[in-house]
């Protein structure tokens, strides 16, 4: 049973940098894609960043491009996501999801992530 634990998140104000981390246990997760989504209130949640099972590729949603970064250290089965320049939109529930297709591609699509963690909570003032 794999499960995922987000961690990192916090009150910072706009400008300011937060790194997310997330830790998978149960199974080694250094041969799927995983990804982070995001939920503001009365919002859906939404596609932020995904990585392949070996870092070699990455895509972001636009509105997060040249901002955020998401990393992985399969030795240590944890991925990141590095924030930069933070602004009141980023506001949101951060959540950590695994694809449990064996070197899958990567994937925008919540449907896609058949594991989840719990959140973790990122506000930002103005």
């Amino acid at each position: 049973q794999v499960q995922l634990v987000e961690s990192g998140g916090g009150l910072v104000q706009t400008g300011d940098s937060l790194r997310l981390s997330c830790a998978a246990s149960g199974r080694t997760m250094a041969n799927y894609p995983m990804a982070w989504f995001r939920q503001a209130p009365q919002k859906e949640r939404e596609f932020v960043a995904t990585i392949a099972w070996n870092g070699g590729r990455s895509n972001y949603v636009d509105s997060v491009k040249g901002r955020f970064t998401i990393s992985r250290d399969n030795a240590k089965n944890t991925i990141y996501l590095q924030m930069n320049n933070l602004n009141p939109e980023d506001t949101a529930v951060y959540y950590c999801a695994a694809d449990l297709r064996w070197r899958g591609d990567t994937s925008n699509s919540r449907n896609a992530y058949e594991v989840w963690g719990q959140g973790t909570q990122v506000t930002v003032s103005a």
